[in-house]
């Protein structure tokens, strides 16, 4: 579909539309006053939302994608059609001309960590944690049919985001999954690099981007839903018993599955994403 300007308040542009599985799988982007640059993320809304508003999970993305990886590769349209929820798929950092970057893949555009930076030359755009929380968040509800019930989930560095982000705004999501997710940053190579790159060497201002510290510190009101491939190449760096020590310790009710000879690619998980989509389905009905 030909790209045309969306007349609302939200001043979005509309990138591309398709129809998918009765529904609509749509691109947007926007102006982030938050990161001060242009932001893209891709927004699929059910057959069911034509008829009032839906619940929506939110998708965040690991390292060196953008909004468009899992959009095309997991598979997770089908599944939200048939429960009714909508999808929302964000970048993972800033992006554009002026935005700070790095050679390194694991650093700078591509690889926001979903943190609010306190260093330069990072802190003038790299504000991800506030633009997921507060402003796409806002900019949804207010131009979208969803309702205020909402889920999250991610994949390696975007299941880093989903739990720290969810375990700090318990009112704002009623459940949270992740897949392999990086779960113990201030203790591993993915995690301490960025974090002393985007915060600073006082590694008390990292606790509050670490799942495990979090969950000890916090609790989460919930159940959780964790699927973590055991032939995963990165598996070392991801850390997941970390986490399976914190629910241990906090009997905090769980589900942390390792699932044989799966890697971290996203046949994984295109594999288990069903199993997401329902969990979180669930959950997400009104109370």
């Amino acid at each position: 579909m030909k790209a045309e300007r969306i007349q609302s308040s939200s001043h979005m542009d509309l990138v591309s539309q398709n129809r998918c599985f009765g529904g609509t799988q749509s691109v947007f982007r926007h102006r982030s006053e938050v990161c001060d640059t242009d932001m893209t993320f891709g927004l699929y809304l059910p057959p069911q939302a034509e008829r009032g508003s839906v619940p929506l999970l939110w998708y965040l993305s690991g390292l060196t994608c953008t909004h468009e990886n899992a959009m095309t590769k997991a598979g997770l349209q089908a599944h939200a059609a048939q429960h009714g929820i909508a999808l929302v798929f964000p970048d993972t950092s800033p992006r554009g001309e002026g935005v700070a970057d790095d050679d390194a893949y694991d650093l700078g555009q591509g690889a926001g960590f979903y943190v609010n930076a306190t260093r330069e030359p990072w802190k003038a755009h790299y504000q991800m944690y506030d633009y997921i929380v507060r402003e796409l968040r806002a900019l949804l509800q207010g131009a979208m049919p969803v309702s205020g019930a909402h889920g999250i989930t991610g994949h390696s560095m975007g299941g880093h985001g989903a739990l720290t982000i969810a375990f700090r705004n318990p009112t704002l999501f009623r459940s949270v999954s992740a897949f392999a997710p990086i779960v113990n940053p201030t203790r591993s190579d993915w995690g301490r690099k960025q974090l002393l790159a985007y915060l600073g060497h006082d590694e008390s201002q990292w606790a509050d981007y670490d799942a495990s510290l979090l969950l000890d510190r916090l609790g989460w009101h919930g159940d959780i839903l964790i699927d973590q491939g055991d032939a995963d190449q990165f598996l070392d760096l991801l850390k997941p018993e970390a986490m399976a020590q914190v629910i241990a310790a906090k009997r905090q009710p769980a589900t942390l599955r390792m699932q044989a000879g799966y890697d971290h690619s996203y046949y994984f998980v295109s594999s288990f994403g069903e199993d997401h989509v329902r969990w979180h389905a669930e959950r997400l009905k009104d109370q």
